[in-house]
């Protein structure tokens, strides 16, 4: 089932190393994570607004062991629903360029639209997508 996180998921999403605790309670209370929860959560979905109006999934993420069951399709689909819902006209993400995530968002309809290096790290691709 997918869900939006409350902070009954906190200790569960504290998984996620790329976000402060405190930033984490409020991206909860924000209703700004998407949970797949099948009696535990197993994948999760992670957004914010970039330039404080536009939709961007700062992380995506699914089990090892639950990878290739289209889970992070499902996220990613009631995401863009719920955006499109909520009356925006586009949704961004981005991935390294050395990751296999960016094969995932290129099939998933995301296209490229701008990329940076940042200091000592890889090549960060920004991939855009219209919703309709």
């Amino acid at each position: 089932m997918i869900r939006y996180a409350t902070r009954n998921d906190y200790a569960e999403l504290r998984a996620d190393k790329h976000i402060s605790a405190e930033e984490l309670t409020r991206a909860i209370d924000c209703n700004r994570i998407l949970v797949f929860d099948d009696g535990g959560i197993t994948a999760w979905l992670r957004y914010n607004l970039f330039w404080d109006n536009t939709p961007f999934c700062n992380m995506l993420f699914v089990q090892a062991n639950r990878r290739n069951e289209k889970i992070a399709t499902a996220l990613v689909a009631r995401w863009e629903q719920d955006m499109l819902n909520a009356g925006y006209a586009a949704v961004m993400t981005s991935a390294q360029a050395n990751e296999s995530g960016l094969i995932f968002w290129r099939k998933t309809g995301y296209a490229d639209c701008g990329q940076f290096r940042p200091v000592g790290e890889d090549t960060e691709i920004i991939l855009c997508k219209k919703l309709s």
